[in-house]
C-alpha cells in the first residue's frame, strides 16, 4: 500500500512540474512549432508523374484505354466531340476522354439491357435499358454541377489573395504561381496548368483563355476576359483583381440567395409526397376505423 501512495504522489510531482514547465514555456513552443513548418521542408523522392497516382486511378486508366482503342473506329464523330467537351469540364474523371466514356456508356448499355433479358419480363427489360442508357450520363452531368459548383466557391478567395499578392509587389505570373500552389482544389490546378502552358512558350492571353475555355463557366471567362483586356490596354492589373473579387463575391452572394429563395418549393415535394400523407393518416386513421366499426 505504501509503495503505491509513494507512486501516485511521484506522478503527481511529476505532473505538475511538467505542467508547470510547459505553461511556462508554451509561447516559444507554439513559435517553434509553426517556424517548423515553413522551414524544415520534408525531402521526398522523386516519382514519375504516372506513378503519383492512385493505383485504382492507374488501373482504371489503362484498362479504359485499352477497351477505349479497340473499339475506337466504332465511335461517331460527332458523339466523340460531344463528350469530349463535357468531360474537359468535368475535369476528366479517371482520365476519361470522349472515346474511352462512349465505350463505357456502350458497354453499361449492353450489360443492362442483358440483365434485363435475363428476368425474362417486358417491363424489367425497359427499367434496365432505360438506366443504362441514362445513368453514365446522370453521372457526367453531377460531376459537371459537383466540379462547377467546388470552382464558384473558390473563386472569390482565390482572387482575393491574388489582389493581395498583386499589391503587395509580385507579378501576375508569379502571383498567380504562389496562389496556386499555396490553395488546393480544381480552380488552382486548373490556373497551375495555364501557368505551365506560359512556361513553355504560350501567351498568357492564349493560356487564359484556353483555360475558360475548358472550364466553360461564366465567371472565369469574365475574369479571364478582363485579364486580356487590363493587359492590351495597359490597365492596372491589380485594379482590375480588386473589381473581379468584389465582382465575384458579389455573384456568389446572389447565387446563394438565389438558392435561399428556391429552397421552399423544394420542400413543399417531401411535403406533399411523404409528410402530409403521414399526418391524414394519424389524424384521420382512428375516426376512419370508428365509422367502419360503426358500419
Amino acid at each position: 500500500m505504501e509503495t503505491v501512495m509513494i507512486s501516485l504522489i511521484a506522478i503527481a510531482v511529476s505532473s505538475f512540474i511538467l505542467g508547470y514547465i510547459y505553461n511556462r514555456n508554451r509561447d516559444q513552443i507554439i513559435i517553434q512549432e509553426r517556424l517548423k513548418t515553413y522551414t524544415v521542408k520534408e525531402e521526398k523522392a522523386y516519382l514519375p508523374p504516372e506513378l503519383q497516382l492512385s493505383f485504382k486511378t492507374r488501373v482504371i486508366n489503362r484498362s479504359i484505354s485499352t477497351i477505349a482503342n479497340a473499339f475506337k473506329k466504332f465511335i461517331p464523330q460527332n458523339e466523340k466531340l460531344d463528350y469530349d467537351v463535357r468531360l474537359r469540364t468535368a475535369g476528366n474523371p479517371y482520365g476519361l476522354n470522349g472515346d474511352s466514356y462512349v465505350v463505357i456508356k456502350y458497354i453499361i448499355i449492353t450489360i443492362s439491357i442483358i440483365i434485363g433479358i435475363f428476368t425474362k419480363n417486358i417491363l424489367y427489360l425497359l427499367l434496365f435499358a432505360g438506366a443504362g442508357l441514362l445513368l453514365p450520363d446522370l453521372w457526367l452531368r453531377a460531376s459537371v454541377n459537383r466540379r462547377e459548383d467546388e470552382i464558384l466557391k473558390q473563386l472569390p478567395n482565390f482572387l482575393d489573395l491574388l489582389s493581395i499578392s498583386v499589391q503587395a509587389g509580385l507579378g501576375f505570373d508569379a502571383a498567380l504561381q504562389k496562389v496556386s500552389e499555396k490553395t488546393p482544389g480544381a480552380l488552382s490546378q486548373e490556373f497551375s496548368k495555364a501557368i505551365k502552358e506560359m512556361s513553355i512558350g504560350k501567351p498568357r492571353r492564349e493560356a487564359l483563355r484556353d483555360m475558360a475555355e475548358r472550364l466553360n463557366i461564366n465567371e472565369v471567362t469574365i475574369f479571364a476576359s478582363a485579364i486580356i483586356q487590363a493587359e492590351l490596354l495597359g490597365i492596372s492589373i491589380a485594379n482590375v483583381l480588386q473589381v473581379q473579387s468584389q465582382q465575384a463575391r458579389e455573384n456568389r452572394r446572389m447565387q446563394a440567395e438565389e438558392k435561399a429563395m428556391k429552397a421552399p418549393i423544394k420542400m413543399l415535394i417531401p411535403l406533399v409526397i411523404f409528410i402530409f400523407p403521414v399526418i391524414f393518416i394519424i389524424l384521420l386513421g382512428p375516426a376512419f376505423i370508428k365509422i367502419m366499426e360503426t358500419l
